[in-house]
């Protein structure tokens, strides 16, 4: 089973066996300095345990780094700054609802009561201007989502000028390509006609001619 990387560094078995040599008195710390400058490879015990403690710390520092990635994304549910600003609001949106509470029998008052008055107080040096004034002021609402509409749409009037001369010069093109087919079948039509006359008065010469020949015939029996 493999070990906990972001666990601390663990003693090696081997640093565990000295250590209790050390305690019995079996090996001293001289002879064990003394063996380290004499043997090389305690130099690279040393570098691996240097390289073990750098992984380590790589370990950790990856850790912390998601940890501070995970924070930056839930920052505007978990950090104090967001959430103050949020209760803050609910606060406020409380005390508008407790306010309307506490007016709700005024409110529903001013509810009921209808949104104009039934007379408009005018001065009588007025009226007259003003009975000529409503009946205006009455049409100009009625087309008012008219003229709103038409205000909108002069924005688009360039776009829809330039579909109508695209629309025109397609239809001039067709009308042309229509009076070139409209010749080419009275063409035609001519032509048929001619051909069916000169067929006809082929026909008729032949009948005549077989009239003639037989009408000798029975004179000669």
């Amino acid at each position: 089973m493999a070990g906990n990387p972001w666990a601390p560094l663990q003693p090696s078995a081997a640093s565990l066996l000295l250590e209790k040599c050390l305690t019995a008195g079996v090996l001293s710390q001289n002879a064990l300095d003394q063996a380290q400058l004499e043997a090389p490879c305690f130099s690279h015990v040393e570098e691996l345990q240097r390289i073990t403690e750098i992984k380590a710390e790589i370990n950790q520092k990856s850790l912390e780094l998601e940890l501070l990635k995970l924070e930056k994304e839930t920052a505007d549910i978990t950090h104090p700054l967001y959430l103050e600003q949020k209760y803050q609001a609910l606060q406020a949106m409380n005390s508008h609802l407790e306010a309307v509470l506490r007016e709700k029998r005024t409110l529903r008052q001013r509810l009921a009561q209808p949104v104009c008055q039934e007379n408009l107080p005018i001065e009588a040096s007025y009226h007259r201007s003003t009975a000529d004034l409503l009946p205006l002021a009455v049409n100009f609402i009625e087309k008012l989502e008219t003229y709103i509409k038409t205000i909108q749409t002069i924005p688009k009037i360039p776009d829809c000028s330039s579909s109508m001369d695209n629309a025109l010069v397609r239809m001039e093109s067709l009308e042309a390509e229509i009076e070139e087919l409209t010749e080419q079948i009275l063409t035609w039509r001519e032509q048929q006609k001619a051909a069916f006359q000169m067929n006809s008065d082929a026909n008729s010469s032949c009948i005549t001619a077989q009239t003639s020949y037989l009408s000798i015939e029975n004179l000669h029996p």
